[in-house]
């Protein structure tokens, strides 16, 4: 239960600030009022799930402009709106590492936020378009239901530069191709997404790939890609992801493997998958991944069942293909052996825009097999395609791994149809099926695997978890009915048990339905947001204590920063101190509260909530970065990042030590 007045939340808390300072002067005149409230929001009495994969454990949560304010029990302290989330699990906001989503779906994004997703990471598969500040402006302009972040889209760089044709690239090439991916980076992208299994990426060489993303390591960043499977390799996912990993581990880039599965004749080798993934992080190689819990994917008919050579120029040149006799008997006989190899044959393929498997089309269209069938559907059309591929054991095994991350390979749509059930389905299907149900995960690693993991194999700093400082992107599910109902016969059916969700401190989803609100922002990423395992489960601690230049056309040229900051392993807040002051010794900010530390390395984070100047709190987070590989001056790179303020950034010479 929800109480505060529903509708625009911008006008409520407009409203109820005005209430709040009527009752402040009343207060102030008589003296006969109870504490006046203190922030926007107060959850009460919930089970927070914090995303760090602690214990659950029971407490109250405060938003105040956009932040997390506090954490635990917080006794008197009220809030404009008050929540009550007794029976209910309060949880940060679900990031989708893998999002196909488009503009006119992220305005509403009503199938995302009915399953507790707050932050979209688009240009999934290498595709995208090449001006990414162009598309943040634009996504910005539309307004978004959810934040958005981006990939620098590999694909569509091959394609502007090398054209569609099985043809090898000259050195200016790919120089030039090298060069887009840098730009994409410096304008904000979050990694590298590749799907190398579609055409024509899928004509490039291993090491012409490692060339295109020469220099990428500085960016201390990721490679997402769609692993390329094919007929030379047996049709074998598994040497696609050890390609993935090559790639990674020689470009110096963390490798994601997406929407990760073992297909076709290689099911049963999960342990065999793991164990090259293992022996990827003993070298030093970071390998994540993300997967959804499905047994089936889905894609254009062609794509993955015609083969390579008859696809290069594009449909047009493959249906010309299709009209020489002796190449469609090449392309029938080759686009069966990969039904065979990847899907199990044509009863692997269902066409959901007809509601049938591909053997009734053999049948329909009194076709020879089901690579005919694939070549006389495809002479007229392009349809969408569900292709199984898995066994649940497998993808029980994919779901525990360590640094796998829920993602739905869906797009975020408005009131509207998707072919797949993931759309609808994914993240309430781990919640209820595989955590709740089946206990394959504990409810707070299926959590983690949705909010804190995903955060921290990125690089965000401020999303992802339950801590004081932290962005206010929340969701309040009920544990005991939370669920997926969408099938691939009904796609299009929401789950249910997603109560409220909050993105920046406003509710976008309230009581199960969508408020309207468009709170949602575009997240570029900056240098010192290095993708890294998460690692909270040990104490940690850290110091500092020297003068930042500060950079840029700053009010001030430098200010003096201490602070001695420790966090226990089962502590849901840091602690320590923070000043900072300016060139006379001014305190222009303090510590009020810690939220979360992590370190690696030279590098460490906070997040926190500060006083300044003027007495007014505010949340953010602070970084001190002394392994910063695009810091040409020496000493650390400095960040602080204050809400309704603009980010601090200065580089200093001064003592990091980190324990």
């Amino acid at each position: 239960m929800v109480t505060g007045p529903a509708g625009d939340d911008s006008k409520v808390q407009g409203k109820e600030r005005l209430k709040a300072l009527i009752v402040l002067l009343g207060c102030a005149a008589f003296a006969a009022c109870d504490a006046a409230p203190r922030v926007d929001v107060v959850f009460r009495g919930g089970t927070i799930i914090d995303g760090t994969g602690r214990t659950a454990y029971v407490g109250d949560v405060a938003v105040d402009a956009g932040t997390i304010a506090a954490v635990g029990d917080l006794g008197s302290l009220r809030g404009l709106q008050e929540v009550d989330a007794r029976g209910l699990v309060v949880a940060p906001g679900f990031i989708n590492l893998h999002s196909h989503a488009r503009y006119e779906g992220l305005s509403t994004a009503s199938n995302m936020l009915s399953q507790g997703v707050t932050t979209e990471v688009i240009n999934a598969d290498g595709g995208g378009p090449l001006n990414l500040d162009q598309q943040l402006r634009d996504l910005e302009a539309g307004g978004l239901a959810i934040n958005v972040a981006t990939n620098v889209a590999l694909g569509t760089i091959w394609a502007e530069v090398n054209g569609t044709e099985d043809v090898r690239p000259t050195p200016q090439q790919l120089e030039r191709m090298n060069a887009l991916v840098l730009e994409g980076l410096g304008q904000g992208a979050w990694g590298v997404s590749a799907g190398l299994d579609y055409k024509p990426s899928y004509y490039s060489t291993t090491d012409e790939v490692i060339t295109v993303l020469s220099g990428t390591a500085a960016w201390r960043t990721v490679f997402t890609n769609h692993d390329r499977v094919t007929p030379e390799s047996g049709f074998s996912s598994i040497v696609g992801m050890r390609e993935t990993i090559e790639i990674g581990e020689a470009t110096g880039l963390n490798p994601i493997i997406t929407h990760m599965k073992v297909q076709g004749h290689e099911q049963g080798t999960i342990e065999e998958v793991t164990a090259m993934m293992d022996a990827a992080v003993e070298r030093g190689v970071y390998v994540a991944a993300d997967a959804y819990p499905y047994l089936a994917g889905q894609t254009s008919l062609a794509a993955l069942i015609i083969p390579g050579w008859a696809q290069e120029g594009g449909l047009e040149a493959a249906r010309a293909r299709f009209a020489s006799p002796d190449l469609r008997t090449r392309i029938v006989a080759e686009a069966d052996a990969a039904l065979s190899a990847r899907f199990g044959g044509p009863e692997g393929v269902y066409l959901p825009d007809r509601g049938v498997e591909l053997t009734t089309m053999i049948r329909e269209l009194g076709a020879t097999s089901g690579g005919d069938a694939v070549v006389k559907i495809l002479e007229t059309e392009s349809p969408t395609s569900i292709l199984r591929f898995g066994l649940e054991s497998d993808l029980e095994g994919i779901l525990r791994y360590p640094s796998t991350s829920v993602s739905c390979d869906c797009d975020a749509v408005a009131l509207g149809v998707v072919s797949h059930p993931r759309g609808y389905g994914t993240f309430p299907r781990v919640l209820g099926r595989y955590a709740r149900d089946r206990g394959v995960l504990t409810l707070e690693a299926a959590v983690q695997k949705m909010s804190g993991l995903p955060a921290t194999t990125l690089g965000m700093l401020d999303r992802g978890f339950i801590a004081v400082g932290m962005s206010a992107d929340l969701v309040v599910f009920d544990p005991e009915t939370v669920i997926d109902h969408a099938t691939f016969e009904d796609p299009s059916v929401p789950s249910t048990g997603i109560r409220h969700v909050m993105v920046n401190g406003s509710f976008a989803w309230r009581d199960g339905e969508l408020t309207g609100m468009r709170a949602g922002r575009t997240l570029r990423r900056p240098a010192a947001h290095p993708a890294r395992p998460l690692k909270v489960d040990e104490p940690r601690s850290v110091s500092f204590e020297g003068f930042v230049t500060l950079a840029g056309d700053a009010s001030r040229t430098q200010l003096e920063l201490s602070f001695e900051v420790q966090q226990d392993v089962h502590s849901a807040e840091a602690i320590g101190s923070l000043v900072a002051t300016d060139e006379e010794g001014r305190e222009l900010f303090s510590s009020v509260k810690f939220g979360l530390l992590q370190v690696q390395g030279d590098w460490a984070s906070v997040s926190l909530r500060v006083s300044d100047e003027e007495g007014a709190e505010r949340g953010g987070y602070l970084v001190v970065d002394g392994a910063d590989p695009m810091n040409q001056e020496g000493g650390a790179t400095v960040v602080i990042a204050l809400e309704e303020s603009d980010q601090i950034v200065g580089n200093s010479d001064g003592l990091l030590v980190v324990g």
